[in-house]
């Protein structure tokens, strides 16, 4: 264990494509032909390098790298690689005025998510282990962007996760026809039975009446949530539809700022919340906000990025699920997710546990610094 000062001596960004294997949609974002990784490396003058990363889902991506590399990396250079919540403040404030949340939220997570790997190998401990220890595993389900399969297709997708060990997944909703939805739903339930755990999302894509009328369509199939039914930003809308129907609703992967999580806990009404440790500026955005869920008695969850989240999740005592995306980032990692009777296994190595595999991800780099 490392516990002599150190500081930042260099930083290094990085910018990939990654295609995925078939088009994916939603209600809102479109299609999906690709994500997109940018990494931050951050290497300490006692050796100890740190990798850290966000996503997108195609857009975006060379906007974070961009500020990452011109912006940003200069005010790295000499800064205590332990002063991590110092940094992130630094970071909040010297970009407040042209950022405050947005891309910059993403950039900062890139550097914070480096710094606590860096944190935890110098300790010798796990991520899991450093951000609460509560356990290293956690609940999880199968989110899939699904709304553009057939039913077939969508039951065969559900199927897959079945026999891949999960005990709970999630599916789109938002078609043009609600009465679709409803029957995808049902199908859904009919084959997952009665005992798995069943959440839909509809990505914000429904007014507030719409959402009302959809949730009270499907309150007799036992769904543990409904998923951003309409746009964040109206959370005394969220409110109505809590008050309107008898599904708790969820979301928090596009609030960007720990303000939003305030006011989302005070009016929204919902029963569980799920921040994004990418957009949300990192590991420490995502367990201030972890915090103020457990104070609110809500259920904390994630968005995205499971590698990252696993570890995350299995260390708070108010988890609710993890999310096992559609974008298979862990896939480009050389430890990719691991299930055990359902529940998902944080990785017991020093550091975060996202180490990239360069054999993998290299053929899709862009650019980088």
């Amino acid at each position: 264990m490392i516990t002599a000062p150190s500081q930042i001596s260099s930083v290094n960004i990085e910018y990939y494509q990654v295609p995925l294997a078939e088009v994916l949609s939603d209600a809102k974002h479109g299609d999906h032909t690709h994500f997109e990784i940018i990494v931050c490396r951050i290497m300490s003058s006692d050796g100890v390098e740190g990798v850290g990363y966000t996503y997108t889902g195609g857009k975006g991506g060379r906007a974070i790298y961009t500020l990452l590399n011109d912006e940003i990396r200069p005010h790295l250079i000499g800064l205590n690689c332990a002063d991590i919540d110092a940094i992130w403040h630094k970071l909040q404030w010297d970009f407040h005025y042209v950022g405050r949340g947005g891309i910059l939220s993403f950039a900062i997570s890139a550097v914070d998510i480096a710094l606590w790997d860096i944190k935890c190998k110098r300790l010798g401990q796990p991520l899991w282990q450093v951000a609460g220890g509560a356990s290293n595993r956690t609940n999880c389900y199968a989110g899939g962007i699904d709304l553009n399969f057939s039913e077939q297709k969508l039951l065969n997708n559900i199927q897959g996760y079945l026999d891949r060990g999960f005990e709970a997944v999630k599916i789109k909703v938002g078609k043009e026809d609600y009465r679709e939805d409803v029957a995808r739903v049902r199908a859904v339930r009919a084959l997952i039975g009665n005992d798995r755990t069943f959440m839909v999302d509809a990505n914000y894509s429904m007014s507030i009446d719409e959402a009302i009328r959809f949730g009270h369509a499907i309150e007799d199939q036992a769904i543990t949530w409904f998923e951003e039914p309409t746009i964040p930003d109206d959370y005394q809308g969220y409110g109505k539809i809590a008050d309107a129907i008898s599904i708790p609703l969820a979301m928090g992967e596009n609030l960007h700022i720990i303000h939003e999580f305030i006011y989302a806990i005070e009016q929204a009404k919902l029963g569980y919340l799920q921040p994004d440790a990418s957009n949300i500026g990192g590991i420490t955005g995502w367990l201030k906000v972890a915090e103020m869920a457990k104070q609110a008695n809500i259920p904390v969850c994630s968005h995205g990025m499971h590698e990252l989240h696993v570890s995350l999740m299995a260390s708070q005592p108010h988890a609710g699920y993890l999310e096992v995306h559609s974008f298979p980032i862990d896939q480009y990692t050389k430890s990719p997710l691991r299930l055990e009777q359902g529940k998902a296994c944080a990785p017991d190595t020093p550091g975060t546990g996202v180490d990239f595999d360069p054999v993998l991800l290299s053929p899709h780099l862009i650019t980088q610094s």
